[in-house]
């Protein structure tokens, strides 16, 4: 046990210092989370000096015109004494924009109604742009150039008032009437993203048990090559060097798979506006905590038969066909898993079958718990039969964890590989 141990606590300090490991595992999902705050802080904060200040404020400056012609005869609604002044020459408006009691003014020629020109007078580096107060100028120009009629004077600024007429059919229902957006899955309709979650949770999974199960084949096949497992056969027996291999890789990948879930927990919670998801939804927390079960299990069966495949390999550069061999159910799991949430096919016959055989359960039944309630039996029984899967194949990679094996320079072979498996070996 021992033994077992120092084996266990060399890997995980061997793979807690790699900083492409901790990069991955940490660095990368804690920076999700933060931009994401970030992202959320900054609207808030816009939102809430929205809030104050109202949906219709304006901020206005105080402004002044000349006008020589005496074309403005009043000021209509909408155009303030306060911020519209009249000067009876340019020189005391221009004393005014000098003193402050300004920000700027107009200049509207005797020739105005032959030319069309104004001069906008102002001191600060803000020119006459459409955001900024020349409306109120256009406005109080164009009802004095009417008579003072507001109402004709309105029809000239607008001068169709559109109405749209929609001949389409009309739906008899609502098709989103009756969805259920509060949780991920086929049931909301309304929404791609909230759809397609129980997809990306396939995504994460696959890519969790592609990555610990490389570890652990890598590990293998590293210390066959450099010829340091002759070193450690000498003190260690190989079942308790497997066994420490899987308990210590099995905790970096189970750390690693909590710091994503947590963070992609947190990311759906306080990125709900960024992500545009709909009011009241939440990604369902039993859902993470069968998550870690059915990791756990799924590590194990895969880390166990990578662990087999890394002891009958000679190297690495061999070790692509046996790897895709092994991962090839996980391989179809992906395949069906993504595309299911998609195509509203997460509860049909094929994607129920996969959640129970033991090589596609973890990725297939994981997408069914994301995509809707799923029956306790099946979750339990789905569960049993990968613990069994999982007893019986450590059972073998252990038969495999030889001095015949790990010791041997053999090349690599397909029926070598599954006699061994097997017991047959």
């Amino acid at each position: 046990m021992n033994k077992t141990i120092l084996v266990a606590r060399h890997e995980l300090a061997t793979t807690l210092g790699r900083k492409s490991f901790l990069f991955f595992a940490f660095g990368l999902p804690v920076l999700l989370v933060l931009v994401f705050a970030g992202i959320e802080l900054f609207r808030s904060s816009v939102s809430d000096s929205d809030d104050e200040a109202g949906p219709d404020a304006v901020k206005l400056v105080a402004e002044g015109y000349v006008d020589p012609g005496g074309l403005i005869t009043s000021l209509p609604q909408g155009a303030s004494a306060d911020y519209l002044i009249p000067y009876p020459d340019e020189e005391r408006a221009s004393a005014a924009l000098e003193d402050g009691e300004i920000d700027a003014y107009y200049v509207l020629p005797a020739d105005f109604l032959e030319t069309g020109e104004v001069v906008h007078v102002y001191a600060n580096d803000v020119a006459l742009t459409a955001s900024g107060q020349e409306w109120m100028m256009r406005w109080t120009l164009l009802v004095n150039l009417m008579g003072g009629d507001e109402e004709l004077a309105m029809r000239v600024w607008n001068p169709i008032d559109l109405t749209a007429t929609d001949l389409s059919p009309e739906m008899e229902d609502d098709r989103y009437a009756e969805e259920d957006c509060t949780r991920p899955g086929a049931a909301c309709q309304s929404n791609p993203l909230v759809r397609f979650i129980p997809g990306v949770m396939v995504i994460f999974f696959y890519v969790f048990f592609m990555i610990s199960s490389g570890l652990l084949f890598s590990s293998v096949t590293a210390e066959k090559e450099n010829q340091t497992v002759e070193i450690m056969m000498l003190s260690t027996e190989p079942r308790q060097m497997l066994a420490g291999k899987l308990v210590g890789l099995g905790l970096a990948s189970l750390l690693q798979a909590t710091v994503w879930l947590a963070s992609m927990y947190l990311v759906f919670t306080i990125g709900g506006r960024t992500l545009d998801l709909p009011e009241g939804f939440a990604l369902p927390p039993g859902t993470l905590a069968w998550g870690i079960v059915f990791f756990v299990l799924g590590y194990v069966i895969y880390a166990g038969l990578m662990a087999g495949a890394g002891a009958v390999v000679p190297s690495r550069k061999e070790g692509s066909q046996v790897t895709f061999i092994v991962l090839l159910p996980l391989i179809a799991a992906y395949m069906v898993g993504f595309v299911s949430p998609m195509s509203g096919t997460t509860q049909a016959p094929l994607s129920i079958a996969l959640s129970f055989f033991p090589l596609t359960a973890p990725v297939m039944m994981l997408m069914r718990l994301t995509d809707g309630a799923v029956p306790l039996w099946q979750v339990l029984l789905s569960i049993a039969l990968m613990v069994v899967t999982a007893y019986a194949v450590v059972r073998a990679s252990a038969a495999m964890f030889r001095a015949q094996y790990l010791l041997s320079g053999q090349p690599f072979s397909v029926r070598r590989y599954f006699s061994a498996l097997l017991g047959r070996g």
